[in-house]
């Protein structure tokens, strides 16, 4: 039980979080948010406030924000010859219901000939007390619309859309998301900093007997400065310019006594998540300051990167379902976290917000690097991409992304419960 919760309250962070930077960029830049969902399938319930309304929903992962533009038209969702039922001020509809599940009060049926909600902005039809008279009535811009499983959001006239916004403005909010990743996992890795008893540094602690370090001559006490010639600012940078050498001669700077010397070892090759990592058997210290607690949490944040960015380089020069994971394998991980303690959940939580927004931005369609990637052809040809060419590469890469996910949940439950 204490792995679900674990579970669901760690996703649920990470796409409230990433959807949250989608929604609040939106606004920002007059798109009209009709739903901020949290969780997914039926909903549970659905407050509004200013003009977005929130569904918190039955099954607790995932979410999304439900933006005014192509796929929201609502000719898509009220035909001719439909019954809908509809609530007027002042000659102005205020309200349309297309749910059996809502009764309005003061709601009039009507059975509808025609409709625009995104342009001239009106319903035609026939009341269904008097089916021989025409009536054309205005819609007003905030009215809103109740929808066949109940959830009520506003209207999408056009100027709302989000293909309305300027190109920067759109690029901006595709953006969002993945930033915010970003700024969450520099929180998390802050907040570890403040609580751990104290952040590495680059002096060294312990050298293990009979390793790559203690045979180069390396011992307690001993300050890194240099790796083959680069600055060691920080234990993460030089943590990782050692995994990125096994197996490689490699030079090594490094003050005792307030004398710089140099010496040569080679990292000897450990295997790390299906990667060949460099290790040369050392421990930092740790010191209690201010300044080095804040730049462990960006220094974290930079490695954490640097090394999905290798495992992406990694993942296309030698592709494998082993190398990526699902929702699954994020289950099983967080149950061995679980076990380690409050701090461990934290920097795990932290890992996977970067990982998220890392991956969002491969431009592939469907992800927000694909949807970057259009916004920066557009700018190239410096007009708007034709509307079924955007909407068929989209339509292909979410396709891609679905059979991609189904192939890696379906090996994550092989991997994980059948051997």
């Amino acid at each position: 039980m204490t792995t679900i919760i674990t579970f669901i309250i760690v996703f649920g962070i990470l796409v409230i979080v990433h959807e949250f930077g989608h929604f609040y960029f939106a606004k920002k830049a007059g798109v009209r948010v009709r739903e901020f969902a949290i969780g997914m399938g039926p909903k549970l319930f659905q407050p509004r406030r200013n003009g977005t309304t929130y569904t918190v929903r039955v099954l607790p992962v995932g979410g999304y924000v439900r933006m005014a533009g192509r796929a929201e038209a609502e000719e898509e969702t009220i035909r001719p010859g439909m019954t809908i039922v509809v609530v007027q001020q002042d000659g102005v509809v205020t309200r349309l219901n297309l749910s059996d599940q809502t009764e309005l009060v003061g709601g009039r049926a009507l059975t509808v000939n025609r409709v625009d909600l995104v342009d001239d902005m009106f319903v035609e039809g026939y009341w269904a007390d008097d089916d021989q008279t025409l009536v054309k009535l205005p819609v007003d811009h905030e009215a809103s619309v109740i929808e066949a499983d109940g959830t009520e959001v506003l209207v999408a006239p056009r100027d709302t859309h989000f293909e309305s916004a300027k190109l920067w403005q759109r690029a901006l909010i595709n953006f969002a998301g993945p930033m915010n990743n970003f700024i969450l996992t520099v929180v998390l890795f802050m907040g570890l900093a403040f609580a751990m008893p104290g952040v590495t540094t680059t002096t060294l602690q312990d050298v293990a007997q009979n390793s790559p370090a203690a045979t180069a001559g390396l011992k307690k006490g001993d300050t890194i400065e240099k790796i083959n010639g680069v600055k060691m600012s920080s234990w993460q940078k030089m943590q990782t310019a050692i995994q990125a050498l096994p197996k490689e001669k490699t030079t090594v700077t490094y003050e005792r006594n307030g004398q710089s010397k140099t010496t040569t070892l080679t990292p000897k090759a450990v295997k790390n998540g299906g990667m060949l990592v460099g290790q040369i058997g050392v421990t930092p210290t740790t010191t209690k300051a201010f300044v080095p607690r804040v730049q462990y949490a960006f220094r974290a944040t930079g490695q954490a990167m640097t090394q999905i960015f290798r495992a992406i380089q990694n993942l296309i020069q030698g592709f494998s379902l082993n190398k990526l994971g699902g929702p699954v394998a994020i289950y099983k991980n967080t149950e061995q976290v679980s076990s380690y303690g409050f701090l461990a959940i934290v920097s795990f939580t932290a890992l996977l917000s970067v990982n998220l927004g890392m991956m969002n931005l491969l431009p592939i369609p469907g992800l927000d690097g694909g949807k970057l990637l259009l916004n920066a052809v557009e700018a190239v040809v410096r007009r708007p991409l034709p509307e079924r060419v955007e909407t068929a590469v989209t339509l292909a890469g979410v396709a891609f992304l679905f059979v991609l996910m189904i192939a890696v949940t379906g090996n994550d439950i092989i991997r994980y419960f059948f051997k």
